[in-house]
Order: C-alpha cells, then structure tokens, then sequence
C-alpha cells in the first residue's frame, strides 16, 4: 500500500503580502533628488516635494494598515502623479533655461542627472501600482499570471515553478525597478516583453524622458570640448 504523498502546503496570506517600503523608499528618494535641482528648476523651494510626500505618505500607509484599500490605492495614484508633474515641469524648465545658457556646466550635469534617476524612480512606481491592477489585486489572486509585462517567471511550467519553489510567485517593486532602469538604459524591456497598450505607451514616455536627458549631457559635453 502506497503512503499518501504530502500535499505541498500553501502559503499564509501573511507570507504573500507583498512589503511596501521599497515602493515608500523610491518616493521619498524623489524627494531627495529635487533638493540637487537649483530653485530655478523647481517649483517653488526645493524642499517643497519632499515635504508633500513625507505628509501625504502618512495616511498612505495607515491606510494600508487599516484595510482600506481604496483610500491606500487612490493616495498611491496622487503620490506618483504628484511626483510625475513636478519631474516633467523641472525637465522643461532645464530644456527652456539652456538657450540663455542660464545654467552653469556643473548644475547642468547634476540636474540632468538627478532627473533622469528620478526618472527611473516615477515609471518603476507607475508600473508597479498599475500592472494587474495594482499591489493589493496581485497578493489577493495569490499568483501572478497575467498583466502587462510577461515577466520570465510567468512562462515556466507548473513542474519547473514547483521545483523552483516559484508556485506563487509575483512581482514586487524590484522587478518593476529593473524594468525601469532597462527602459532608460537600453530603451527597451529586455527580458520582460510588453503586452498592455497603456505599458507601451507609458514606457515610450520614460524612454523619451530618458533620451532627452542623456541628449541634454551628450550636447554640454560636446560643448565643453
């Protein structure tokens, strides 16, 4: 008579709740990065942004702790479209200060730079709450299987997830990150093919943000030699 074969233990849903202090660390990093800008990159002083964040990021997360997940995912999209405008109104403001040579070599680098991180930080942020719904959507279902990025844990079989303990595997804030930086760096996805027209449209915007940027260093650079 053959044993019953142990049946593989699902995990808590403690164990799927997916941590948010990346997502936090990546808008306060934001924050941060306006403070490199001059004033006359800035709507209004520089400290404004991180301010903004810091408060409404309270309620944010006791929301998050209290269950209502409305209130959390509504300040989440305000949060990051709140970054988003600021980020692209700074990069205007570079692009229209740069004919009157307004801006120094060495404020110029840093701004530049300091906008394309920022960059990275906001469509990473954009990505991860809106792919499958958002945070709270994916953890309900337990296992990622559909959204608008088809990441490469998403095509193994169900044999090769079990042996790579991936059963419920779902993406977190890294991931969207990685997506992220690959958009700014090699104007394309890499290893995660896009599947959504709203993914599309949103990282043809991060790239152009991106190209923009390195085009605006590339030019100084030109310049200085």
């Amino acid at each position: 008579m053959k044993s019953p074969q142990p049946k593989s233990k699902e995990p808590q849903e403690s164990e799927r709740l997916e941590p948010r202090w990346p997502a936090i660390l990546a808008l306060l990093a934001v924050g941060c990065l306006r403070l490199a800008l001059p004033e006359s990159l800035s709507l209004g002083p520089a400290w404004l942004l991180i301010l903004v964040v810091g408060v409404l990021l309270v309620p944010t997360v006791w929301a998050r702790y209290a269950g209502n997940d409305k209130l959390n995912q509504r300040l989440g999209y305000l949060l990051t479209s709140l970054v988003t405008s600021d980020m692209i109104w700074s990069l205007y403001l570079l692009i229209a200060a740069l004919p009157a040579h307004k801006i120094s070599p060495e404020d110029l680098l840093i701004s530049a730079t300091a906008l394309w991180i920022t960059n990275i930080l906001v469509f990473a942020s954009w990505y991860w709450r809106l792919d499958a719904g958002g945070p709270r959507a994916r953890e309900l279902r337990g296992v990622h299987t559909d959204g608008a990025f088809l990441f490469p844990q998403m095509t193994l079989n169900r044999e090769a997830k079990r042996e790579m303990g991936e059963e419920c595997w779902n993406p977190g804030f890294i991931d969207y990150l990685f997506l992220a930086f690959n958009t700014s760096t090699a104007f394309s996805p890499t290893d995660s093919p896009v599947l959504s027209r709203w993914a599309k449209g949103l990282m043809m915007v991060q790239a152009l943000i991106s190209f923009t940027t390195v085009a605006l260093l590339a030019a100084r650079a030109v310049n200085i030699l």
